[in-house]
């Protein structure tokens, strides 16, 4: 089977392959030749990963997923949220961001976080959600030089270090992402066996 994920960003289109294995083959944005800008307009993660899932359903009648991940911050109301990757302004990249974040906690003593991903999956015009969470809190520094986004600054509950500390294996198997994949990777061997 073939399933279009509707990004163009390598480090989560492997991150996903590698969760999901060899049973479905998953093709990037690249792959079927879209360049199309896609508008990410919605106010909720769960909006956007279907904006972007139906967009490539409707053009080029593929089945496909599409993810939207977002950083919630408890004292900052659950902000940056759907604005994550754009938090520190336009055309700003993931050091603008951690450090507009860790500027905005100066002086905040409740770090409490969540990453959460959702992934928006279409097949055959059946649309449906999964949500993964991993709790944790934000540093007061970055920390280690892998992964990408938000990780130096983000440690998941129950670890001392940060998602850039790990080794991708690990994180890969207790992250936001791994845990909506995981879902998604559940729900298509249901399907298909």
């Amino acid at each position: 089977m073939k399933l279009v994920f509707a990004t163009n960003n390598k480090h989560k289109l492997q991150e996903v392959r590698d969760i999901i294995g060899s049973g479905v083959e998953i093709l990037s944005l690249a792959d079927i030749d879209c360049t199309d800008d896609i508008p990410e307009t919605a106010d909720t993660l769960d909006g956007n990963a279907l904006i972007k899932a139906r967009y490539i359903f409707d053009k080029y009648g593929l089945n496909c997923f599409a993810d939207d991940t977002g950083l919630e911050v408890e004292a900052l109301g659950g902000a940056p949220g759907v604005y994550s990757a754009r938090y520190a302004g336009e055309g700003h990249d993931s050091e603008a961001n951690m450090n507009k974040l860790l500027e905005n906690l100066t002086g905040e003593n409740n770090r409490s976080a969540q990453f959460r991903t959702v992934i928006a999956l279409i097949i055959d015009g059946e649309e449906k959600l999964f949500n993964g969470i991993v709790k944790g809190e934000i540093t007061r520094e970055k920390r280690g030089a892998s992964g990408f986004g938000y990780d130096p600054i983000f440690v998941p509950e129950g670890y001392k270090e940060s998602f850039a500390q790990m080794e991708s294996s690990k994180k890969n198997s207790i992250s936001h992402r791994y845990r909506a994949t995981k879902q998604l990777s559940d729900y298509l061997k249901e399907l298909y066996d």
